[in-house]
């Protein structure tokens, strides 16, 4: 089933990474995401490759890999992908779908350009990666 515009964009402000944009920057994010059906196992993005697309999980679960290890599992209106698509280095991990899964995706291209022409994006964006990157200190600190 294809989702509508606004079924996407719904979708996306339901992200934590998006909790904070405003219904254009949104509209912009939803005209340019896609669909993309994943079955049970399939890797969705693979470590150490250059990343061209960002995903937010719309149904199901997957999994975090890095050495081998499973460091959590994310579900509906959570996020990967954005270290790789924003800094264009490898990606630092794999993921993979635990159970049947549906993301919306942006490619590497679109997303930026979202980001250049929506200031308050990036910087919503930049505040949640913020927040990621202090609850991924905190456990650490655990």
């Amino acid at each position: 089933m294809t989702l509508t515009h606004d079924r996407r964009a719904e979708l996306l402000a339901g992200c934590a990474l998006f909790s904070t944009v405003g219904e254009n920057e949104l509209a912009a994010l939803a005209e340019r995401a896609t669909e993309v059906d994943y079955a049970s196992g399939a890797v969705i993005v693979r470590h150490g490759e250059i990343g061209t697309g960002f995903f937010v999980v719309i149904e199901g679960q997957v999994r975090v890999v890095q050495d081998g290890k499973v460091v959590t599992r994310l579900g509906p209106g959570e996020f990967f992908g954005e270290l790789s698509v924003l800094d264009q280095l490898p990606r630092n991990a794999q993921v993979a779908a635990d159970e049947p899964t549906r993301c919306l995706a942006l490619a590497s291209w679109d997303f930026e350009r979202v980001l250049r022409d929506n200031p308050e994006l990036s910087i919503a964006i930049l505040r949640g990666l913020a927040r990621r990157l202090r609850s991924v200190a905190a456990s650490h600190r655990s």
